[in-house]
């Protein structure tokens, strides 16, 4: 029996697995300044912009991806095995993200292969994401009854495309990380398709 209380429980604890990801982005640049010594602290921040760089982005990409779930799930008193899973799969790749920053900052040179990786982790949580929001959708009985039939997938999939349009991209020589930006695609897009969504229901 699924109660409400147990989707709660499922809510809270991936809360707090985010919560503990995203806590330990920071781990790595706490452990390069225990070592400051006598340097001057803008040296320091000079020879570790790196770190500080892909701390401050994984903590921006986890944030989004929980705010885009929290509002997912105010829509939602109750689950299924498969919204379970998917939100198992999401955790995986949150709880992953920490492993590619770490490559990511200490790194100095162009490496295609973490980047690769590091957007990579980041697509998997968003498909992670799709299929959460299509199994919210597709099952309506999980909706709260106020908000039954407005859940759509399009957000997620935006993202989603956008995503892998980014991971290919990475692969190719001198973009890097800078395949992201395309992502500032996405509340335009998202726009077009709420504008579409009006016209049909019109």
């Amino acid at each position: 029996m699924r109660t409400e209380r147990g989707f709660h429980r499922l809510v809270n604890f991936s809360d707090a697995v985010v919560a503990i990801a995203i806590t330990l982005l920071v781990l790595p640049l706490v452990d390069s300044a225990s070592g400051i010594g006598n340097t001057d602290v803008h040296v320091f921040l000079r020879e570790n912009w790196h770190q500080i760089f892909a701390f401050a982005l994984s903590f921006l990409v986890i944030a989004n991806f929980w705010w885009a779930q929290h509002q997912m799930l105010e829509r939602v008193r109750s689950y299924n095995a498969g919204l379970v899973w998917a939100m198992f799969l999401w955790l995986f790749a949150i709880v992953m993200l920490p492993f590619p920053t770490e490559l990511l900052g200490s790194t100095r040179k162009t490496d295609t292969t973490t980047h690769a990786i590091y957007v990579g982790t980041i697509l998997l949580a968003a498909v992670a994401g799709l299929v959460q929001q299509w199994i919210i959708v597709r099952w309506p009985e999980l909706q709260d009854g106020a908000h039954r039939g407005e859940a759509t997938v399009d957000s997620a999939a935006i993202v989603t495309g956008l995503l892998a349009i980014a991971l290919v991209m990475t692969l190719l020589p001198r973009v890097g990380l800078w395949g992201l930006l395309i992502l500032v695609l996405e509340r335009p897009l998202q726009r077009l398709a709420r504008r579409r969504r009006v016209r049909q229901a019109g």
